[in-house]
């Protein structure tokens, strides 16, 4: 069903240029780049993979439970090893965890072709979550009548939902509202690009174009196009800053859902003002997780924190005396050819391979192959020690 809406409903899809908002977001934005570019281009590379691989976990962990569904990264991690518990409930949630990963590592690795904003780019990401989902997690609910039906994957709507106080356009409309969406947000500058991240979030949640899963899409889309206009390396994320800010978030998201409120408030259907707002709300989120990461791993405060780590496995004999320092070298070079490791610890070799092989097992060095260098791993299992305050502690 198709009520022939118009898709000026829609609008605005960003903040005019002569918006009085306008000077404050463009200010944001500049200052996000400046920050994501900074951050990115201070670390290793070697140290941006591995702590990528930890993001993403991290990611999964906060948007999951902005869900209202908490597995810790811990448990995330194990999923992405087969190693599922017992529990059929944390199962479940695992499963759900690691199509979140899944998703995610497809955007990391360039694999999503299209432009994040396109319906194509919506619909593959819907249907990759959707894919990997167990059975008891494809159903919806509607509130009011109990009726479930079932999601399919990377299929837009066939029926009219309410969200909360807001009724989506017709199910018809969808692909014509979608049309006007990547219009909007397709060949804009480095400036709106980044305003079209926070604004593009919210007008997806409006049309509301999948059955279930709307949010996941749209914390994913957010991230795909920062992503790619920052070049952010997946070093950082937004979903633990609207997670720790959920009641200010959700209701940024529902003031925007308000129509214009006077000749003052742009000229579009919806209140430009609340959009600029939420925008504001959502760089300002941007920054202040890039000033975390930032902080936490601060080159001498991150060695300190590995080496009392690697100090106390040594104690307690379940690392040799000289892992620290192998630790310490990868750290800073971001990696270590495997032919260098004795030279490093003025050792032989069949030692240096014995150390080499403790912290491989030990989860906290790779190497892509037998032959290739040694890189750092940040584990999720010891997130609370080298990187205090990225999550919470597991607590059994």
């Amino acid at each position: 069903m198709d009520r022939n809406e118009t898709v000026g409903l829609l609008e605005p899809l960003l903040v005019s240029q002569d918006s009085r908002h306008r000077a404050e977001l463009s200010d944001l934005a500049i200052r996000l780049a400046q920050a994501s570019a900074g951050f990115r281009y201070s670390l290793p590379d070697g140290v941006v993979v591995a702590l990528a691989d930890l993001v993403r976990s991290m990611n999964c962990y906060y948007s999951n439970l902005i869900e209202g569904h908490d597995t810790h990264p811990v448990d995330i991690e194990r999923a992405l090893k087969s190693d599922y518990s017992a529990d059929s409930e944390k199962r479940i949630l695992q499963k759900e965890a690691f199509a979140h990963i899944s998703v995610q590592q497809w955007i990391d690795r360039g694999e999503l072709k299209d432009s994040a904003i396109s319906k194509n780019s919506l619909k593959q990401i819907h249907q990759r979550f959707y894919d990997l989902l167990p059975d008891e997690l494809l159903w919806s609910q509607n509130p009011d009548t109990g009726e479930r039906t079932k999601v399919i994957s990377g299929q837009f709507r066939q029926r009219d939902v309410k969200v909360g106080q807001h009724i989506p356009i017709s199910p018809g409309a969808i692909p014509r509202f979608l049309d006007r969406f990547e219009d909007a947000y397709s060949n804009l500058g480095t400036m709106d690009s980044i305003l079209a991240a926070a604004a593009a979030h919210h007008r997806l949640l409006w049309i509301h174009p999948f059955l279930d899963g709307n949010g996941r899409v749209a914390r994913l889309m957010s991230y795909a196009m920062l992503r790619d206009e920052l070049d952010t390396g997946g070093i950082w994320s937004i979903a633990r800053g609207l997670a720790r800010n959920e009641s200010e978030y959700k209701q940024q998201l529902m003031n925007c859902d308000s129509l214009r409120r006077n000749d003052l408030d742009g000229r579009g259907h919806l209140s430009e003002r609340a959009l600029a707002e939420f925008t504001a709300f959502f760089l300002k989120t941007c920054i202040n997780q890039i000033d975390f990461m930032r902080r936490l791993v601060h080159p001498e405060q991150l060695r300190d924190r590995i080496l009392v780590w690697a100090q106390e496995e040594h104690r307690a004999g379940k690392l040799p005396v000289q892992a620290s320092n192998l630790l310490e070298a990868v750290l800073y070079r971001g990696q270590l050819p495997r032919g260098e490791v004795s030279q490093l610890l003025a050792t032989g070799d069949r030692n240096a391979r014995r150390i080499t092989s403790t912290l491989i097992n030990q989860e906290v060095l790779v190497a892509d192959s037998p032959r290739a260098p040694l890189r750092l791993v940040f584990p999720a299992r010891l997130a609370s020690r080298w990187m205090p305050g990225l999550f919470p502690d597991k607590a059994d």
